[in-house]
């Protein structure tokens, strides 16, 4: 097997998570500029065995499209025509944000570490990689 990459995509933060090598458990492993991205990712799937990606698709309540959607979809075809022989999945990110709130608060960090939207960016990664995971298993 090898390992699966989530992504919380942003305009200007993308927060990424990864699975274990037996895709049990989704990580957060970093949040990068948006801008720095595929370079990370060409550098992470150059020295890990990657199997697929699976990056968050924001809905409304009501399942339309959100937004920030427009964003997404043109660096999905940047992503496929960067690495064509790994999939790309979507997984609904509604809540993960607020849900990634509440997970730091649980764990009792401190208010002040807690507005670090980078951290809030790779916990919300990994909450859309372990979503996709349940859905699949």
């Amino acid at each position: 097997m090898g390992r699966i990459i989530g992504l919380d995509y942003g305009k200007v933060r993308t927060g990424i998570a990864v699975t274990d090598e037996m895709q049990l458990i989704a990580s957060g492993l970093n949040t990068v500029l948006t801008s720095d991205l595929l370079s990370y990712l060409k550098k992470y799937v150059s020295e890990e065995k990657v199997t697929s990606f699976v990056i968050g698709e924001p809905k409304q309540m009501n399942n339309m499209p959100s937004e920030s959607e427009a964003l997404i979809g043109p660096f999905i075809q940047v992503l496929k025509q960067s690495f064509p022989e790994i999939p790309v999945y979507r997984q609904d990110e509604r809540f993960t944000s607020k849900m990634a709130v509440k997970s730091m608060i649980a764990s009792g960090m401190k208010k002040k570490n807690r507005r670090d939207k980078a951290m809030v960016d790779e916990i919300s990664a990994t909450l859309i990689l372990q979503g996709y995971l349940e859905r699949i298993k």
